[in-house]
């Protein structure tokens, strides 16, 4: 049997790469494409003020566009003593979206007098399905853990290299692939979604 086709609404190929070894370790049986895929389609705004809201944006917007299934997902770092932030805004913190190198230097230069023991913060991720007809899921996950002085490892992206997950002595740009996916706050979204994922597909 073919395998149902699934958009992610991602240019992102690394994002692209993990979430086709989530979903397939869920049992989801599907030809994940990207956003690459559809260069005619353009990028959604991402106007929303929650993580979900800015998936489910992305997700109908791409469902809308190509006629079929579409996953997104928003997702970003919490830190604690800054009331959340980055949150929404991590993938433009230093002001231009995407430049992972320059949104960790700024991070890091707001911290540097937090002591250890206020360093904690979060990955947090909505992860949204949408079909054409409207139809839509939408599935949360979190990595709780603590932020480093200096970035280490060059596994990931974004704030992957700062942040220790909790009971662990490597930061999430250390683990390899298949430990990052296990506990991280998109494999723990996606796999949530996994089910509505399959039934929706099957349906």
């Amino acid at each position: 049997m073919t395998a149902h086709r699934l958009v992610l609404a991602t240019r992102n190929q690394g994002k692209v790469t993990e979430l086709h070894a989530i979903l397939g370790e869920a049992g989801v049986d599907a030809g994940l494409l990207g956003a690459a895929d559809f260069p005619d389609v353009p990028d959604v705004p991402e106007t929303g003020v929650t993580f979900a809201e800015n998936a489910l944006l992305k997700a109908h917007a791409l469902a809308r566009a190509t006629g079929l299934p579409a996953v997104a997902d928003d997702s970003g770092l919490c830190v604690d003593v800054l009331g959340g932030a980055p949150g929404i805004f991590s993938a433009r913190w230093a002001g231009r979206h995407g430049d992972d190198a320059a949104n960790l230097a700024l991070l890091l230069a707001q911290l540097s007098d937090v002591g250890p023991e206020h360093r904690a913060a979060h990955f947090a991720c909505a992860a949204a399905l949408a079909l054409p007809d409207g139809t839509e899921r939408v599935a949360e996950g979190r990595l709780e853990g603590t932020l480093r002085y200096e970035p280490a490892g060059t596994g990931g992206f974004g704030y992957d290299p700062v942040l220790q997950p909790l009971g662990e002595d490597r930061t999430c740009a250390e683990l390899t692939p298949g430990e990052k996916n296990a506990i991280s706050h998109r494999g723990k979204a996606f796999r949530a979604l996994a089910p509505a994922v399959r039934e929706l597909l099957k349906g």
